[in-house]
């Protein structure tokens, strides 16, 4: 088994689960360049080992993620020390300007959660406190998705940040399109009695009993016919790609690389993202008020 600095991945029932926790506890499950590669490679062992029927991802402390790591020392290291990470090198890493930047993200955060979407395994996301921005990428890509009593769903990026969403943008598709405009305007957070209620959670546990329980679930649907499973899967990702859903997140990736554009050419090159020093309405998301729930912020709520 591979030696993961940033991620936990273990065999359960004789190998038929696949069980991979996200162990950044210090940093909320921060996503830095070494944790997505190791997920990647995690998710592909999972994918190669025929004894494997079901794969569940979660996070091991406070909360599931808290999306992209913004500026830990260990993600500035990656990209700037004295020994960056290879990636830093490969898919257009030593490339200029927006190139640099486009190529990037493609293969590390849009095409690596594209991938995951059609693993060749059932995929269960095991999600508890507060899934922000990038996190929801990750749980998104999952078949199924079961959460803690406590959980909420935010992306922040457009009030914190000035962009118009994360790079896999499924937010209509997860949300209904006027729910998904709510959201990202207002930076508000979706309840998971909510979420449960629209059907993008499947299950809702006790803090306490989350891992219990969702590995009970793994292991009803880990009883079916791994052809029977796998092409219930494909039935419904075809489906949804038929209504256009991979061509759609196709151009909204472009549409996202066009946000980080018009940042840079107001920064003169500094920034990909906006900051409050040249735009006053975005917040800064190191000093931002904690999320509201857009439940409690209805008028009358």
């Amino acid at each position: 088994m591979a030696d993961y600095k940033f991620i936990t991945y273990e065999l359960l029932d004789e190998g038929k689960i696949a069980r991979i926790m996200l162990n950044r506890p210090e940093a909320r499950n921060a996503q830095n360049r070494g944790l997505l590669v190791e997920l990647n490679d995690a998710f592909l062992a999972a994918e190669a080992d025929d004894q494997v029927r079901v794969v569940i991802l979660g996070g091991n402390g406070k909360m599931f993620s808290s999306g992209h790591d913004m500026g830990s020392k260990v993600a500035m290291e990656e990209f700037s020390g004295p020994t960056p990470h290879f990636s830093r090198n490969i898919n257009g890493g030593t490339r200029d300007g927006n190139e640099n930047l486009t190529l990037q993200e493609w293969h590390y955060y849009f095409q690596n959660t594209l991938r995951w979407r059609n693993l060749r395994k059932i995929t269960i996301a095991q999600v508890h406190g507060p899934v922000f921005a990038a996190g929801l990428m990750l749980m998104w890509a999952c078949d199924l998705i079961v959460a803690a009593e406590d959980t909420q769903f935010a992306d922040v990026v457009a009030t914190r940040l000035g962009m118009m969403g994360v790079e896999y943008f499924a937010h209509p598709w997860e949300f209904g399109p006027r729910k998904a405009k709510e959201l990202l305007l207002t930076g508000d957070a979706l309840g998971v009695d909510e979420a449960y209620a629209m059907g993008m959670v499947s299950k809702v546990f006790p803090q306490d009993q989350l891992s219990e329980k969702t590995l009970d679930f793994a292991r009803r649907i880990a009883t079916l016919p791994t052809q029977a499973a796998l092409l219930v899967k494909e039935a419904v990702n075809q489906s949804q790609d038929n209504m256009g859903f991979t061509n759609a997140l196709n151009a909204c990736f472009t549409i996202h690389e066009l946000n980080h554009s018009h940042w840079a050419i107001k920064s003169d090159g500094q920034r990909w993202v906006a900051v409050s020093d040249f735009d006053e309405g975005v917040q800064d998301w190191r000093t931002a008020p904690p999320v509201l729930n857009a439940k409690k912020t209805e008028v009358g709520g």
